[in-house]
């Protein structure tokens, strides 16, 4: 790749097959170095299989693309439950306080920087998931369903909040979701996987920043209908 797109990742004929069964065929995908692109489509389509595929997980065929440092948040809490707050972010940065207390600022969890995974919220769990993979510098940061586990009210907050890290930091992701609404609210495009390849694409065409009182707007109510017809 030229120096200037070193971050941008980009995914050539890929397939994947699990006991012989073809998950993905052929898909071709492109994601320029600070967009936020979201993956759609049906349980079982193959979303997850993509970002392991791109993470280097499973064994694919094809060509793929992308930076070197890439760094994977997951819907299944990825604290350990062993450590602090504090110690979840410094895990791999040597001793960086500087950077542990940036990060612990970011999420707003100073105040909490010596309690457990088991003493904080879901949400609140998140955050450190997803501080402790920035705090990496990933150039890529691969995001599968995060917040599908959490209610209604605290997956608001954590899209809000996703936003405002990501206007900051300016990371390259990639996220799964199954929230079409979800998706349009935080994305630059919106990719649909079906049928084993990407088969559509939706550029979001609100400015940012973004707040929840999109999700009442015309366009974006008849943006995800279209969607989700597309979809089923």
């Amino acid at each position: 790749m030229d120096r200037k797109n070193v971050n941008n990742l980009i995914v050539k004929n890929l397939c994947v097959k699990y006991n012989g069964n073809s998950i993905l065929k052929n898909l071709n995908l492109a994601v320029k170095s600070g967009e936020f692109v979201a993956i759609v489509g049906q349980s079982g389509c193959g979303k997850t299989t993509l970002l392991n595929a791109i993470a280097g997980f499973i064994r694919f065929k094809g060509n793929i693309e992308k930076p070197q440092k890439i760094g994977l948040v997951f819907q299944n809490y990825a604290a350990f439950p062993w450590m602090s707050v504090k110690n979840n972010i410094s895990f791999g940065l040597n001793g960086n306080k500087e950077k542990i207390n940036y990060y612990l600022k970011m999420i707003g969890l100073k105040d909490k920087q010596n309690y457990y995974p088991y003493e904080l919220s879901g949400g609140q769990i998140q955050r450190i998931a997803l501080a402790r993979t920035l705090a990496s510098n990933p150039d890529l940061v691969l995001m599968d369903e995060p917040y599908g586990a959490l209610d209604a009210n605290t997956r608001d907050k954590m899209q809000k909040w996703l936003l405002d890290i990501w206007q900051k930091e300016r990371k390259t992701i990639l996220f799964v979701t199954h929230s079409i609404e979800e998706a349009i609210f935080l994305s630059d495009r919106i990719l649909m996987l079906k049928d084993k390849k990407i088969r559509k694409e939706y550029k979001i065409r609100f400015k940012r920043p973004r707040n929840k009182n999109i999700k009442f707007d015309g366009g974006f109510i008849q943006l995800r209908k279209r969607i989700s017809k597309y979809i089923n």
